[in-house]
């Protein structure tokens, strides 16, 4: 399909790991970890593959110049050189994001504005106009990391955050990220035997995730675009070529994935992001309250919950509220393992369970514990 390049796949934190394994298996090569992110190399259509089919993705960069920089003149001018002439016209229109990690370079908007003006100029003095600003739907989005001295200049082929699935029609108050949801589930290492149950499933993300992993769906098959398909040299025959390819891969799935939530107007967007999703096959949606509820179904079940931690959604009581999970978790739930994450450790004492693992992570800016508790068939101690 082409020559190799460099490549560089950004994710959240502690999903490194995962998001390296997953492009191995897809093709990638030279891959190598880093923090918050993957290096790899693949060609242009493998970069069409792993925007597509990457679940802990959240952007995949193409790095295409990298340089020194000391100074603000130092940055304008390497900038300035670059040929964007091969990269977009002056008709179109381009965004700047930038990441800095410097003692000379401190304020990211201003270097993504310096880097900004830099591109703008070349077109105007070489071609006598200059590419718009937008924001929204660039036909061009160009990512800038300054690391020290060093400057990376990278196309985001992405455009969107790959965390936009492009399924939801509508949402909850703090809803979880579609790339945090698909992380943990792959995380917890559901082997997709099992039956599958979010009990607070909120607009049903976590639902939506499972049935897309367990079928082998594309995370990003309901996208409209992606940033790569504005480029100049983008193949719409290659990319339709990738997407059916994709697509024969689905599978069967021959289990349960149900979701809970106590509010109706939950359980109604919930169904609607799962119409919307073309899962409702694998998916159903009920209006429970968890804490009233029992495990319905014989063999091993997987339950994964986003419980609230009171900060966007009050709870009166969360140590209360935490030690009803557990308590349910116990009486209603044996032969079943639950994964939770939560922001607020304290409330997560409050289970009275002890958790078989634990992962640190980020939900937004909130550190976050996610935990694991196994539900054994009478006592532990008759299981080992």
């Amino acid at each position: 399909m082409g020559k190799n390049f460099s490549l560089l796949a950004k994710t959240l934190y502690g999903f490194e790991e995962l998001l390296a394994e997953e492009l191995r298996k897809l093709g990638a090569s030279a891959v190598e970890k880093g923090v918050r992110n993957v290096s790899f190399e693949g060609d242009t259509g493998f970069m069409y593959k792993a925007n597509l089919m990457c679940r802990t993705a959240i952007k995949i960069l193409k790095p295409i110049h990298a340089f020194n920089v000391f100074s603000e003149d130092d940055l304008y001018q390497r900038v300035y050189d670059i040929p964007w002439e091969q990269y977009m016209s002056h008709t179109g229109s381009l965004a700047v994001d930038a990441t800095v990690f410097s003692k000379k370079f401190t304020h990211s908007k201003y270097v993504a504005l310096k880097t900004k003006d830099a591109i703008v100029d070349r077109f105007r003095d070489q071609q006598g106009s200059r590419p718009n600003v937008d924001l929204d739907h660039p036909s061009l989005r160009i990512n800038v990391h300054i690391d020290r001295n060093i400057c990376t200049v990278s196309l985001d082929s992405s455009g969107d955050s790959l965390h936009k699935r492009g399924y939801k029609v509508a949402s909850t108050p703090a809803p979880i990220n579609e790339v945090l949801a698909a992380g943990i589930i792959m995380l917890s290492n559901w082997n997709c035997q099992s039956n599958f149950l979010d009990p607070m499933c909120g607009s049903g993300t976590f639902l939506i995730e499972a049935a897309m992993i367990a079928a082998n769906i594309p995370p990003n098959i309901n996208r409209n675009e992606f940033g790569f398909m504005s480029w100049p040299d983008f193949d719409a025959d290659l990319y339709d070529l990738i997407e059916a390819s994709s697509l024969k891969k689905v599978s069967d799935f021959h289990y349960k994935i149900r979701g809970y939530d106590i509010h109706p107007s939950a359980v109604k967007t919930a169904k609607a992001n799962v119409i919307n999703a073309n899962l409702q096959e694998f998916i159903e949606v009920e209006q429970h309250d968890f804490f009233q509820s029992q495990k319905q179904t014989d063999g091993p079940l997987r339950i994964i919950c986003n419980p609230p931690y009171d900060e966007r959604l009050a709870i009166a009581d969360i140590d209360a509220f935490y030690e009803k999970i557990g308590n349910t978790l116990k009486h209603g739930y044996a032969g079943s393992q639950a994964w939770l994450i939560s922001a607020n450790m304290d409330a997560l004492k409050h289970i009275g369970l002890k958790p078989s693992k634990k992962y640190k992570l980020y939900n937004g800016k909130l550190e976050s514990k996610l935990v694991c508790y196994d539900m054994y068939e009478g006592s532990k101690k008759n299981k080992s």
